[in-house]
């Protein structure tokens, strides 16, 4: 499908683009707002600066796509590849991420607040910054993630998400939910 045709039909009231190709397709700055693309290709696509607050992306291919400043409050990410995706200061408010694949993604000031990344793969991630307050943490993989002044208050963790982590927030535990501990 082409941009114009896509903006089009949206324009129009249409929000149903699952399954879509949008491969490299120039969506900078637009607002595609609650919109579905559910397992659509928007590999290499441009979404930066775009609102696509409360879309579903479930299990879309989102492989090198331009993600910058882009507004994805309160949208479905869940299990979605976002391997090395660079998601410096995007707005993933409320956003589920839950079984997504963040594996050394960069979410450096990145706003998570209320985010679901439970069973996510975070391995490699670097989180330097990012608002995690109140974030959905359990059953992830955070091995040698980058968690320097990321805001955990209130995040909600197992002892095995973790292990071998080194978190400098300058926070104390009391303010970290530990799921099944009485910490």
């Amino acid at each position: 499908m082409d941009v114009n045709t896509l903006l089009n039909r949206y324009a129009a009231g249409e929000r149903e683009f699952n399954g879509e190709n949008l491969h490299k397709a120039n969506l900078s700055e637009a607002d595609l707002s609650g919109a579905n693309f559910c397992g659509a290709d928007l590999s290499g696509a441009d979404l930066s600066r775009a609102n696509l607050s409360r879309c579903n992306f479930s299990r879309a291919n989102l492989t090198d796509a331009d993600l910058t400043g882009a507004n994805f409050c309160g949208a479905n990410l869940s299990e979605v590849n976002l391997i090395g995706a660079d998601l410096i200061n995007v707005n993933l408010q409320e956003t589920n991420l839950s079984r997504a694949d963040l594996r050394g993604a960069n979410l450096i000031r990145a706003n998570l607040l209320k985010a679901n990344l439970s069973e996510a793969e975070l391995s490699g991630a670097d989180f330097s910054g990012a608002n995690l307050n109140q974030a959905n943490l359990i059953e992830t993989n955070l091995a040698e993630a980058e968690l320097n002044g990321a805001d955990l208050t209130g995040a909600i963790f197992t002892d095995k998400e973790m292990s071998g982590t080194v978190v400098h927030t300058g926070l104390s535990h009391k303010w970290i939910t530990w799921a099944g501990s009485s910490s």
